[in-house]
């Protein structure tokens, strides 16, 4: 799922541009249809408790501001280069804070798979000439790994909470407002939501509402410090294999990093 969401918001930048009002417009197109897939998993019921609402309040400013750093990013650097910027925040920050925070144990898998998985990333990278873009890379990084850190925070709190799906769904409906106000402030709104780029910015909605669900469920039963990573592994693996289908066949890079990924993941699994 995460894999394909990255597909999905580039495809979306490609047909509406990255302008301003063409990342609220993905944001409230793919939140709201986030919000509704959540909302009838969760029976239709609304659970509103102090600690899940300012949770997810955080949470949704990260979604704005790592939409905004990723649709801006494609128009400086390549997908690829993007793809590994993206999946080291979402890994290293959770595995950090994990570790650091939540006193989950370093054990010889994790730190092999950590090993592995930095050269798969890295292999992946293609040259890429374009400049200025420092700060939405730096920000991509950033707020994909925070998304993790909140998950990991929500799910360790000893607070009244939300179920999985009724703090998903309040992260969703929070984005979507957010986002609708500042459309209404500003001034050129295009280029206007067609259809094609709809499409779009609901397939992303649906696997990042889906995928954010499943993570916070197996951090019910893993450590993140053992999720993520492994999460990362999947990634490689799976872009790699929808690169197969595409005009971009994967290389020999590509498939060095993929066994590297799938290495890693299973140290992960099996050695202690």
């Amino acid at each position: 799922m995460f894999a394909f969401q990255i597909l999905f918001s580039e495809r979306y930048e490609n047909k509406n541009g990255n302008s301003f009002a063409a990342v609220l417009k993905f944001i409230i197109t793919a939140h709201s249809t986030g919000f509704v897939i959540m909302f009838a998993m969760n029976k239709f019921r609304l659970e509103l408790t102090p600690f899940s609402l300012t949770v997810a309040a955080c949470a949704a400013i990260n979604i704005f501001l790592f939409n905004i750093c990723s649709i801006k990013s494609f128009s400086k650097i390549n997908i690829s280069l993007y793809s590994v910027i993206c999946t080291l925040g979402g890994m290293v920050l959770p595995f950090l804070a994990g570790i650091f925070f939540y006193d989950e144990e370093i054990t010889a898998g994790k730190i092999l798979c950590i090993i592995l998985i930095i050269p798969a990333l890295i292999l992946t990278v293609n040259k890429d000439n374009s400049k200025g873009g420092l700060i939405y890379y730096i920000g991509v990084f950033i707020t994909n790994g925070m998304s993790g850190v909140y998950s990991k925070f929500y799910q360790s709190g000893n607070y009244e909470k939300a179920s999985e799906a009724g703090y998903s769904l309040q992260i969703a409906a929070i984005a979507v407002i957010i986002c609708a106000i500042m459309l209404i402030f500003v001034k050129d709104k295009k280029p206007k939501m067609t259809a094609v780029p709809a499409l779009f910015a609901s397939g992303f909605g649906v696997l990042n509402s889906i995928g954010n669900f499943l993570l916070l469920i197996g951090l019910t039963q893993l450590p993140a410090s053992a999720q993520y990573p492994f999460v990362t592994g999947g990634i490689m693996i799976i872009s790699t294999i929808i690169c197969c289908f595409t005009k971009n066949k994967p290389g020999k890079r590509d498939f060095i990093s993929v066994a590297l990924s799938l290495i890693a993941i299973l140290a992960l699994v099996f050695i202690k």
